[in-house]
Formats: structure tokens, sequence, C-alpha cells
């Protein structure tokens, strides 16, 4: 759970708030809680069938969770410490995703599974990453580290590292890196 004490620090920073007051009025700290124990579950080396009665378990808590906060991360999906869910809502992470470590994510945001054939897989997210209100990422892409996606954006190709894009589909408008916004 060490994931998780770096997500909640992130919380704090931000808020100023205790861990105890956080963790009582932040949905999105208990989206994470939820993903990050049995995450913990899912890649540890527990005898098989303890893992799976436990995971069984974790797939009921994870639908609560997503029903009653509208978040949806997987315990199979890849999020790196100091995770930050801006707002509650919307958000569906698929159960291959990979995200780096220190990003935020906005309401809304999909990062989803995309394409035919070759092109067909989910994104691998770097670190320091802002993706803002209601994007969707999808397919087999890359997104550079430092990158920001603009609220509204469809992305679909790679984003390189350090920029800024936008637009459905999103384009480069900028070289500024997420350093403003995490």
């Amino acid at each position: 759970m060490f994931g998780f004490s770096l997500d909640l620090k992130k919380y704090k920073k931000y808020s100023g708030k205790s861990s105890i007051v956080l963790f009582f009025t932040q949905q999105g700290l208990w989206a994470l809680f939820v993903y990050r124990f049995y995450n913990a579950v899912y890649t540890g080396k527990l005898p098989k069938i303890i893992k799976s009665l436990i995971l069984l378990f974790g797939v009921l808590h994870q639908k609560w969770i997503e029903i009653v906060t509208g978040i949806s991360i997987p315990y199979s999906a890849s999020i790196g410490h100091s995770f930050y869910i801006g707002h509650f809502g919307n958000i569906i992470i698929n159960s291959k995703s990979v995200i780096g470590s220190n990003c935020n994510i906005s309401q809304g945001v999909t990062i989803g599974v995309s394409g035919r054939g070759e092109k067909r897989g989910v994104p691998v997210i770097g670190d320091n990453v802002y993706m803002g209100a209601n994007a969707t990422i999808a397919g087999s892409i890359a997104v550079g580290n430092g990158a920001v996606i603009g609220a509204n954006s469809l992305v679909i190709s790679n984003v390189a590292a350090g920029t800024t894009v936008v637009g459905v589909p999103a384009e480069q408008v900028s070289s500024n890196d997420s350093n403003d916004y995490i």
C-alpha cells in the first residue's frame, strides 16, 4: 500500500487537510484505496487459490466503488504512485492501461481500448501527465512524460513529452509541459 500513502500525501499537499478528513470526503481516494489494495493482491505472490478468492471480492468491491463514485479503476491496471483524481465521476480506466507516476486526472476522463488490427490497444501514459476534464485517450498510443491533455480532447495518436494537446482529434498547440498543472 506504499502507492496509496503517496497518493494521500499528494491529496494533503493540494488541500492542506488531514488524512482523516480527506479519506472520508474524497471519493477519488476511496477508489484509489480499493485499487491499491486489490492491485497489491493481484501483483503479489500469494498462492493462486487465495489470490483468486480475494480478487473475487475485489471485483465486487470495485463494482460497489464504481457505483458509488462513478470511478472505474480495475485492479489489473498499472498506475504509478502519487495519482490524483481531481473530481469524482465518470472516470473509466481500461484494465490493461499503464499510467506513470505523479499524474492528475479530471472528471469524465476515459482511458480505453481502440483501433483495429495492429493499431488496437490501450494507451501507455508517462509520468507527470495532466489529463483535463472529459478527455478521451484511446488506442495503442504513448503519451510522453510531462504532457498536458486539454479538456474535451480526443487523443488517438502519440503525444510528445512536454507538450500540450487539445481538440478532436487532439493536436499539439504548445510546448508547455504539465509543471503548472501538477
